[in-house]
């Protein structure tokens, strides 16, 4: 049989197959119902083991603040006495605002704890002096203004650490600026739950903050949960992050860190923005459903690692923009209204190695022309694609475009939804899998993986803790 021969046969199965699905097309405008969706969601009850950061008592006695033997009844005071290198120890409450302008010092809480109370005015903390250590404290009632960057604790001084710390009732929680090396670890960071959420500051804000290690925080009822500004080589570990505008917001902020976190209940989970060199693995994005509602924001984004992440039952999954470069590998992507969503050119992308597991729609590519993800050894997992292995070595012998003709029409036209999984919409489905002449726009996956990567997908289906 000819080359010739082929070729039109090939032409005239796609010929045929259209032809059925613009009928099939025309049909479902007049059979469509009100498009909703009466399935119950699968994944439901997610609860992340995260504490009620109100749940504390304060403590009933007024302060004593004590440095070297002495007693003070003001933490300022004693913070004034106070010389490089000492510790100031604090019990009971004081309603004051402190500035730390010597080198070295601790604050810590004894007894039943010690309760900072700004009394709703600018910043409570404010930590001028390099090498500081705030430990076991409570800080709460900044001022209101964000404009005036009121904090609950606002650190200027390099080499500094804030460990086991409550903040709570506060414009922005910690904001770090122009300066290295600063940890926040194990702290509780809440907002105001009567301030709405454009008024809000951010949980931990940092600007032009390199070198910070962050580690082990919750963080909730803020703007952004951690946001970065112009702040290089930081370290984001194991934070949970829930009723928020963006969980993680990055802008300008290269090779930094962010593993092991929890972003759950946002609009989006983590906004990866405008940066470059960053290492993004093992985090977990769950129920991020707001007006965004993305898992996992990568826009304006270059050359960054994207691996092992889970993203379950968002609106979008992935949502990718105008990013370059980037590997997106080895993620579980679950149950998401949408998989993943490419547009805005973005190119040079290696995605290979995910799960896409029972995602209303596996991927969508608003585009004109096609987009090939990989024709390397391994491609991705669809629970959707009619993948065979002829020959067993894990991989379909034929493409699969999990956002192909079908998907952008039934987008464009949700009428068409009913036709789904008809034959014709299987012709053509066939046609742009079988045939590679047939180059429709949309998303191509080579090399499909017969069975999913990740064999623990099944527990989001229970009522788990994390």
């Amino acid at each position: 049989m000819t080359d010739r021969v082929v070729a039109d046969r090939e032409t005239w199965f796609v010929v045929v197959a259209v032809a059925v699905l613009v009928v099939s097309l025309a049909a479902a405008a007049v059979a469509a119902t009100d498009g909703s969706d009466d399935r119950e969601a699968t994944v439901e009850g997610w609860t992340p083991d995260v504490s009620d950061p109100r749940d504390a008592e304060a403590p009933g006695e007024s302060g004593v603040a004590t440095v070297d033997g002495e007693e003070f009844d003001s933490v300022q005071d004693a913070v004034d006495a106070a010389e490089p290198g000492d510790t100031v120890v604090l019990e009971g409450v004081f309603e004051e605002r402190v500035t730390i302008e010597t080198e070295g010092l601790t604050l810590e809480a004894a007894g039943e704890g010690a309760l900072i109370d700004g009394s709703g005015e600018d910043t409570v903390v404010h930590v001028a002096a390099e090498n500081v250590t705030l430990e076991e404290l409570w800080i709460r009632e900044s001022g209101h203004d964000r404009g005036n960057e009121d904090a609950g604790v606002l650190v200027n001084g390099s080499g500094s650490t804030l460990e086991d710390v409550r903040i709570t009732d506060v414009t922005y929680g910690v904001w770090i600026g122009e300066a290295e090396d600063v940890i926040v670890a194990d702290a509780t960071i809440a907002g105001r739950e009567d301030v709405s959420e454009s008024e809000r500051g951010n949980g931990i804000h940092l600007d032009r903050a390199d070198g910070a290690e962050l580690r082990a925080n919750e963080i909730t009822t803020v703007r952004d949960g951690i946001y970065f500004s112009w702040s290089d080589g930081v370290v984001a570990t194991e934070n949970a992050m829930w009723e928020l505008r963006y969980g993680v917001h990055y802008m300008y902020s290269d090779d930094n860190r962010l593993a092991g976190n929890v972003a759950f209940d946002n609009d989006v989970g983590f906004a990866i923005m405008v940066s470059e060199n960053l290492t993004v693995v093992n985090n977990v994005a769950v129920n991020n459903d707001g007006p965004s509602g993305q898992g996992i924001l990568v826009k304006d984004v270059d050359r960054t690692e994207i691996r092992d992440n889970a993203v379950v039952a968002n609106r979008n999954g992935f949502y990718v923009y105008n990013a370059h470069g980037n590997e997106i590998v080895d993620n579980l992507v679950l149950e998401n209204e949408v998989g993943v969503q490419f547009t805005a050119g973005s190119s040079d992308e290696l995605v290979v190695g995910n799960s896409f597991v029972a995602n209303d729609q596996s991927a969508y590519a608003p585009t004109t022309v096609q987009i090939t993800w990989n024709d390397s050894e391994r491609g991705n997992y669809w629970s959707d694609a009619r993948t065979v292995d002829l020959d067993g070595d894990g991989t379909g012998e034929t493409r699969h475009q999990p956002a192909g003709t079908v998907e952008n029409l039934v987008r464009e036209r949700p009428q068409a939804a009913v036709f789904a999984e008809s034959p014709a919409f299987d012709a053509v489905r066939m046609a742009e899998s079988s045939f590679p002449v047939i180059e429709s726009p949309g998303v191509v996956d080579h090399r499909p993986l017969a069975e999913p990567p990740h064999d623990d997908w099944r527990e989001y289906y229970a009522n788990h803790d994390h």
